[in-house]
């Protein structure tokens, strides 16, 4: 998808980036082999035929970063297809709010790392573990997981590319919190988990240092973990929905007016 994007470049809307689609500029390539385009002046288009050339380039290396900082946030969806091999589910456990950490989930898309405080949470691991990802898939991360680690952790999260889930659902009408979006759109999780939310991971943890009981660390790193591992579904989902309001009938041209 973020080869048929334009909405990072300078000025160009939703509005803009469908009337170049409805030309029949479908891509990139499309856009610099077209020798005008309807809407945008000579110059500007010399202009943006700069800018595609570097975002060719930019892709070519990998940096998500690029396109991020010049795209709408919502719309970072659209790098995940292309860096899914070099993305990073998060989720972290906190005690409160405004609490520390006790919990920080990794998860590839093949393997989970969990951090537990006081056992294997480190600063500088996670900070190298972070560096390792051109992009950061979280639910509700920008408001909650990514500035408790940086209060927490200073420096520990890259500059890099993030999609929060939690705004990228609401694009296609899915609301509330990831437990109850899971069951919307058919993500189970396993029955002694259900029943577990970010109150009843405070009590575990509690649990956990007052008792010195493992079982309860378990339960709590067992939670999280499947925080993670249900982020890769979801976001397929969300990336499939979102995709297929651009795309009608598996041809490449963009249909914005397609119901989800």
């Amino acid at each position: 998808m973020i080869h048929q994007s334009f909405i990072f470049l300078p000025k160009i809307s939703h509005t803009k980036e469908q009337s170049i689609w409805q030309q029949g500029i479908n891509g990139w390539d499309d856009f610099l082999n077209a020798k005008s385009v309807a809407g945008i002046s000579p110059k500007t288009k010399c202009f943006y035929d700069l800018c595609l050339t570097r975002a060719k380039k930019e892709l070519k290396e990998d940096n998500a970063l690029h396109f991020y900082e010049r795209m709408p946030n919502v719309e970072a969806w659209r790098l995940y297809e292309y860096f899914k091999e070099q993305t990073c589910f998060l989720d972290i456990e906190t005690v409160g709010y405004n609490g520390y950490i006790t919990v920080v989930g990794l998860y590839d898309g093949y393997d989970t790392k969990i951090m537990v405080k006081d056992i294997n949470l480190n600063m500088k691991i996670l900070k190298e573990e972070l560096a390792k990802y051109k992009l950061l898939v979280t639910f509700n991360g920008s408001s909650f997981d990514l500035p408790c680690l940086n209060r927490y952790y200073p420096g520990c999260v890259p500059k890099t590319a993030h999609i929060d889930l939690r705004h990228t659902c609401k694009k296609i009408g899915l609301t509330g919190g990831l437990k109850l979006i899971e069951q919307q759109v058919g993500i189970k999780r396993p029955e002694h988990l259900k029943a577990i939310g970010g109150d009843q991971a405070i009590d575990l943890w509690r649990a956990y240092k007052s008792s010195g009981d493992k079982e309860y660390l378990d339960l709590l790193v067992q939670y999280n973990e499947e925080d993670i591992v249900n982020l890769k579904p979801l976001m397929w989902h969300v990336y499939d929905k979102l995709k297929n309001n651009f795309v009608k009938n598996g041809s490449s041209r963009p249909c914005l007016n397609q119901k989800i």
